[in-house]
C-alpha cells in the first residue's frame, strides 16, 4: 500500500482512473455508433453506399422524376388542346319547334330543327309536311348568321338553341304554330 502514496503510485492510480474512463467512454461511442449505423441501414438498405451517395442517388431520382412529370404535363396539355379544339365543333346547342305550315290542323307534323355547335355554327333542317307530300329543307348557319333567309319557325329553332342549348324532343312552350 507504501506504493500508492508515493507519486509513482499517483500517477498509476490517475492513469487507471483516465483508462476507466476512456473505457467507458469507447463503449457508450460503440454502442451510439452502432444505433446510428442500424439508422442508416433502415434509410439507405443493406449496401455499401454512405449517406452521401444516397442524398446524390435521391436528388438524381428526384430530378428524372420532374423531368418525367413536366413532360407529361406538356403532352396532356397538347391532348387537352386537341380534344377542345375537337370539342368546339360537336352539336352544342338544339332545339325543335313543330308546327302546321299549312294551317289545316294536321297535328302539327311540320318540324324544324337546329343544331349547332360551340361556335355557333350548324344547320338547320326542316321538314314540311302537306296532305300527301313532304319536303326537307337544310340551310347552313355560320357564327349565328344564317346563309338564307330563314323562316320565322326556324329562326324560332335557332332562338331556342342559343338561349336554351338543349330542348330535345318534343315541343317547346314557346314553340308557336305560323
Amino acid at each position: 500500500m507504501d506504493n500508492l502514496s508515493t507519486t509513482a503510485g499517483i500517477v498509476a492510480m490517475a492513469s487507471g482512473a483516465v483508462a476507466l474512463v476512456a473505457v467507458g467512454w469507447s463503449i457508450g461511442l460503440t454502442v451510439a455508433l452502432r444505433r446510428l449505423r442500424s439508422a442508416q441501414r433502415a434509410v439507405l438498405g443493406e449496401g455499401e453506399r454512405d449517406l452521401v451517395a444516397h442524398a446524390a442517388h435521391l436528388q438524381s431520382s428526384f430530378e428524372s422524376l420532374a423531368q418525367y412529370v413536366e413532360d407529361f404535363g406538356t403532352r396532356l396539355d397538347r391532348r387537352m388542346d386537341h380534344a377542345e379544339h375537337r370539342l368546339d365543333g360537336v352539336i352544342a346547342h338544339r332545339a325543335l319547334v313543330r308546327y302546321d305550315a299549312y294551317g289545316e290542323m294536321s297535328g302539327r307534323q311540320s318540324t324544324s330543327i337546329a343544331l349547332l355547335d360551340a361556335r355557333h355554327s350548324g344547320i338547320v333542317l326542316s321538314s314540311i309536311h302537306h296532305r300527301d307530300t313532304a319536303r326537307l329543307y337544310a340551310k347552313q348557319i355560320r357564327q349565328g348568321q344564317p346563309e338564307v333567309e330563314l323562316s320565322p319557325e326556324e329562326n324560332e329553332a335557332v332562338r331556342l338553341a342559343l338561349e336554351t342549348g338543349a330542348v330535345a324532343g318534343g315541343d317547346h312552350p314557346t314553340a308557336g304554330a305560323s
